[in-house]
């Protein structure tokens, strides 16, 4: 979004022209990401923490995995925005390719939710079944390829 807001300014603010660069979109967007993560994080943890969406254990396996109990869970979301907020600020979102990326990141981030949310809802350790997952990103990454075979060039 600021490559296209910005970098048409440069013949007026010659500084502007460093938008051009995937290198320097590339810097910025990673320096997001990690403020992102550093001003969001202590909140989202607190904030799943308070809600108290834990990890559910399996009362039958090993003993050391008993100290994960009440570990909080979907913590990709936090993730998910450290993706996908600076790829659209700092992105040219002309780019089919990063469309497609952004796709597949936020299909894969879904079926994730929703299998932590299937946990924490039914307090189980059971979320999606492995075939549900399967199917799943199977059909995210067959409308991907479809995406990129049938679009290419964006």
């Amino acid at each position: 979004m600021l490559y296209h807001l910005l970098y048409p300014l440069h013949s007026e603010f010659s500084a502007l022209y460093v938008f051009r660069f995937i290198t320097f979109r590339t810097i910025y967007a990673t320096i997001t990401a990690l403020v992102l993560s550093f001003l969001l994080g202590p909140w989202v943890i607190e904030r799943l923490s308070s809600l108290q969406i834990g990890q559910t254990i399996r009362k039958v396996g090993p003993e050391s995995h008993f100290k994960k109990e009440g570990t909080p869970t979907m913590g990709g979301t936090l993730i998910l925005i450290a993706i996908v907020l600076p790829t659209l600020l700092w992105a040219d979102l002309r780019n089919g390719y990063i469309w497609v990326a952004l796709l597949v990141t936020v299909g894969y981030g879904a079926i994730g939710f929703v299998d932590d949310y299937k946990k924490v809802k039914f307090k189980s350790s059971d979320g999606l079944s492995a075939r549900h997952k399967m199917i799943w990103q199977l059909l995210i990454a067959g409308l991907a390829a479809w995406m990129l075979f049938s679009f290419t060039p964006f």
